[in-house]
């Protein structure tokens, strides 16, 4: 006789396999899709999403939930199955509090709002995007209505990303490291460092060439996963054998594809190493985008612009430059990687000041919710703010308050996670270079083996098993901090440099 816990799992089974369907749309429409199938994919999309809300909500579901709670009592509370009941129960009484029609409007919106940020970015026009923006905030403001026991508006979105994250907390933490970031970026001002070599006309062929067998060596396999261009990097995953992951490559920037790929083969490794008992729950995925990103900025900055791994790669990077990087020393890009230099793109920003970029849209969020900004307004806040925090005048919406994919997806609340990222990569990478005592020396002979192992036995197999507060407070024994990030960007800035930052 079947047990409540394993038809709870059969039908979380089911559930699972109708989100993997929605994400190969959505990861179609990103890389695949023709322009004009963007209405009946939207359609589709939105069907997806009704019938997965409603088959999760449903009151099946709930008697369920509370036979399986019964079966599990004096199981320990770290077991897998204990943890399946909890974060089910969870999710379930979030979701219940939604009407299907809701999570199946705000499905077809992020599809729709996705095809018209493309045109509108062409077009360096946000007018043409303002009703699509109106649309996904006047649903999002919905949403936030479903729920009264949040502190603030934002907490309810914040949540779903971050959960159990406040603004107020994330607020304390982004205004220490934005004590931290504004002075050092002030101390190297008057410091210059040559970024030429980030300029080149580098070969489309070679960055792809370079990025594949750099990707390799992290842990990518050809039947396994998939690696793709598209308009905006992401990375998706159905399942631990199909993990997909793109990025975007500029003839004149190589940065942009290389690090890319790599961030987001950093996403691909955590999906790729959840434990396989975990698969098709709701614990099959990490507990929150910032344990998520602190993976892949690891792997991007940490590793990637490290100068170990920089000057391993050194040889590879020149060959395939088709001689635009002649004359430049593998000492010259280290340091032009990470020059601190403000710019106009997030995802082109230096380690520095990439906080500023996500404070700055944590502040606008905020403020287009609460109703404090309007839309039409919205373009003025982003350049007064990016003048505010990086001195940097931004010449056009394209390359403002249109860079990002997010708030065309709906994706609202999710930007403060990059940089809780970054400062969760920080704590990880203290801990690991103790466990590891070698770990430099590895990566400078290009072999990643190690760290990424580490990674699948201390972070990755446990899914979401823990939460991101109970994952940290295992791995390196404390809650999110901001003083390990800071530390290891002295450090590298001090080489970088040659100056001591205390």
């Amino acid at each position: 006789m079947a047990t409540a816990l394993s038809e709870l799992k059969e039908r979380l089974g089911e559930i699972a396999d109708l989100r993997h369907a929605g994400s190969v749309l959505n990861w179609d429409q990103s890389v695949m899709m023709p322009p004009k199938g963007s209405a009946q994919r939207g359609e589709a999309l939105a069907t997806v999403a009704r019938i997965q809300h409603e088959r999760f909500i449903a009151a099946d579901t709930g008697r369920l939930l509370e036979a399986a709670a019964a079966e599990v009592e004096g199981q320990p509370d770290d077991s897998d199955e204990v943890r399946l009941v909890s974060k089910t129960r969870r999710d379930y009484d979030k979701a219940r509090r939604v009407p299907s029609a809701l999570a199946a409007a705000m499905a077809k919106a992020s599809s729709t709002g996705y095809e018209a940020w493309v045109a509108a970015r062409a077009a360096d026009d946000f007018a043409m995007f303002v009703p699509y923006l109106q649309h996904n905030l006047d649903l999002v403001r919905e949403y936030i209505d479903c729920f009264d026991e949040y502190d603030a508006p934002y907490d309810v979105v914040l949540d779903d990303y971050e959960p159990g994250g406040t603004s107020v907390h994330v607020r304390a933490l982004f205004d220490e490291l934005k004590g931290e970031l504004v002075p050092l970026i002030a101390q190297l001002r008057d410091h210059e460092v040559d970024a030429s070599p980030l300029h080149v006309a580098y070969p489309i062929a070679g960055q792809r060439q370079l990025s594949g067998e750099v990707i390799r060596l992290m842990g990518y396999t050809d039947d396994g996963w998939r690696f793709d261009d598209t308009v905006h990097p992401f990375a998706s995953s159905f399942g631990r054998g199909d993990v997909r992951i793109t990025t975007r490559f500029e003839d004149d920037y190589f940065p942009m594809g290389l690090y890319g790929a790599m961030h987001e083969c950093g996403h691909g490794l955590y999906e790729q190493g959840v434990s396989e008992a975990l698969q098709r729950t709701p614990l099959s995925h990490p507990p929150s985008l910032a344990l998520h990103e602190s993976q892949s900025r690891m792997w991007e900055n940490f590793v990637g612009r490290g100068r170990q791994f920089n000057h391993f790669l050194n040889p590879r990077l020149v060959a395939l430059a088709g001689g635009a990087l002649d004359g430049f020393s593998a000492d010259a890009v280290f340091k032009a990687l990470n020059a601190v230099k403000p710019t106009l793109i997030r995802f082109e920003a230096d380690e520095t000041t990439y906080g500023m970029h996500i404070i700055l849209r944590f502040e606008l969020e905020q403020e287009l919710l609460e109703g404090k900004l309007a839309l039409a307004d919205l373009p003025e806040a982003w350049n007064s703010r990016m003048r505010d925090y990086l001195g940097i005048e931004v010449p056009s919406d394209a390359d403002g308050v249109l860079q990002d994919v997010h708030w065309a997806a709906g994706l609202i609340g999710y930007f403060p996670t990059y940089a809780l990222g970054n400062l969760i990569a920080g704590q990880l990478w203290e801990k690991i270079e103790q466990d590891l005592p070698d770990l430099d020396a590895q990566i400078a002979a290009g072999e990643l083996q190690g760290l990424r192992e580490w990674l699948g036995e201390n972070v990755h197999r446990h899914g979401g098993k823990f939460s991101s507060a109970e994952l940290l407070q295992r791995v390196v024994g404390e809650p999110i901090a901001v003083g390990p990030f800071v530390r290891h960007l002295k450090a590298k800035l001090s080489d970088v440099y040659e100056l001591p930052l205390a």
